[in-house]
């Protein structure tokens, strides 16, 4: 698995590469509850490029989303499709994340979110 990041103002765009399974979700979930501690105002993750996310995937998103909203840096999809998608949907997550066509709408949704109070 390999994990881009790009910054657009305030905000992360992640793009992963690669299955998320056992052996690559403990780094992606390192790497995504840092940055959503961090001072950013949103987290854009990209699965255009993700073949297959595992139950250790979807916890790394969990845990990842908590620190998010903890630090009022929220968490958003995009780009997912195909078998991810229906996986996503089997495992009722598509109702617990916001998920979106394109990195555009995702940008454009977090610029239109109010920060939690005291976030920074």
């Amino acid at each position: 698995m390999e994990i881009i990041e790009t910054r657009i103002h305030a905000v992360v765009v992640i793009d992963v590469k690669g299955r998320i399974d056992s052996t690559s979700a403990g780094p992606l979930q390192e790497r995504l509850s840092g940055l959503a501690r961090s001072d950013c105002a949103g987290l854009v993750i990209d699965f255009k490029q993700v073949p297959y996310i595992s139950s250790a995937g979807f916890k790394a998103l969990l845990i990842a989303a908590k620190h998010g909203e903890e630090s009022g840096c929220a968490l958003v999809l995009c780009g997912v499709v195909g078998e991810v998608r229906r996986m996503f949907e089997i495992a009722a997550f598509d109702q617990v994340f916001s998920i979106l066509a394109t990195r555009k709408e995702c940008i454009e949704q977090l610029a239109a979110w109010p920060k939690p109070e005291g976030a920074p």
